[in-house]
């Protein structure tokens, strides 16, 4: 496993984090912990949860991953983990996260992190995250921005002065991004350094072979500003497995959740998913070993966040980790990528 640091002398993390957003919803806590302790002993040092955690979210859940996560780190030495976070931004259809309405003013950061830091039995957040953010903005499957929806929001820099006060009370250690766009970054990362307020050094937003979006200018942005991409969605909610090609009904999110994954759901993936694979099957590797290969292996990504639902695909998911793509191999993915340019934005 490498280690790298995050941003601009943040801490020094796996290039592999997992994620937990399955725990409290299709894991219980023991199958948690038993992927819990698999990632820590293959050199997994990066956690990432969510107040709004289980995945998708529900008034019943809400908080049960931080629970989850927090009964196992009461038992690890806590210095070896390197825990990362987020704060929920506002949504009609959240207005249950602490009692509503939410927003990212200074009221409801604190009453998250103070959630949070009960939830994960612990004194202090190594990586504290927005995720999402408050004002207008297409994410999660939209892909064009409307200046029509515009809405009053919290100014950044309040945003900000509020996650310094958590800092300066040891509550949280670093902070970050996520879902988030080229003018969002350089306003953090400007107000910061106008006004002496902590410098955001990640950023968490989707990255696979169906959406790399990122690359069109955050890529560019996050390079120049020293913010470290955190990559989620490696696999693409399953897609990236093949499993959908095989058998449109296979066990999976996608099929046990109503209205889940939209980003996926659009006439473009199918075609390039099959590409994908017919691109792995000619290198005889799973479609599973190339999505993630290139996402782990990636000179933009620090840290891939990747997530299980048994300990059979977390075991794959680690082992991919080993495999690294040549330059005729990626030649191949960008004249695919050019072809089927981000069916998933």
């Amino acid at each position: 496993m490498e280690y790298r640091v995050l941003g601009e002398g943040g801490p020094k993390v796996s290039a592999v984090c997992l994620g937990t957003m399955t725990f409290g919803q299709q894991n219980d806590a023991a199958q948690a912990h038993s992927q819990l302790d698999y990632a820590l002993e293959h050199g997994i040092n990066f956690i990432d949860t969510a107040e709004m955690y289980a995945v998708p979210p529900r008034a019943e859940t809400y908080g049960a991953t931080e629970t989850i996560v927090g009964n196992w780190l009461a038992r690890q030495a806590r210095e070896r983990i390197v825990l990362a976070t987020k704060v929920a931004g506002p949504a009609r259809s959240l207005d249950w996260i602490r009692g509503g309405p939410v927003a990212l003013d200074r009221d409801n950061i604190r009453a998250a992190v103070e959630g949070s830091l009960r939830r994960l039995k612990t004194d202090y957040i190594d990586l504290y995250q927005l995720h999402w953010p408050e004002r207008n903005q297409p994410m999660f499957g939209q892909w064009q921005y409307d200046p029509a929806k515009e809405r009053p929001c919290t100014p950044i820099r309040a945003q900000l002065e509020a996650l310094a006060e958590l800092v300066a009370e040891g509550k949280i250690r670093y902070i970050g991004l996520s879902n988030e766009h080229p003018w969002g970054v350089m306003q953090f990362v400007r107000l910061a350094e106008e006004h002496g307020l902590p410098r955001v050094v990640s950023i968490q937003n989707a990255y696979n072979l169906l959406n790399r979006v990122f690359e069109y200018g955050l890529a560019e942005v996050c390079h120049r500003e020293r913010v470290s991409l955190l990559a989620y969605s490696p696999l693409a909610f399953g897609h990236l497995t093949g499993k959908y090609l095989e058998n449109p009904a296979a066990a999976g999110r996608l099929n046990e959740f109503e209205n889940f994954g939209q980003r996926y759901a659009k006439p473009g993936v199918e075609p390039a998913v099959q590409a994908y694979a017919a691109l792995a099957r000619s290198r005889g590797i799973s479609l599973t070993r190339l999505a993630l290969s290139f996402v782990y292996h990636r000179g933009c990504v620090t840290s891939t966040i990747i997530g299980a639902t048994s300990m059979a695909q977390l075991e794959e998911n680690l082992a991919a980790w080993a495999y690294r793509p040549d330059s005729e191999l990626l030649a191949q993915i960008d004249d695919i990528h050019l072809r089927c340019a981000n069916p998933a934005p």
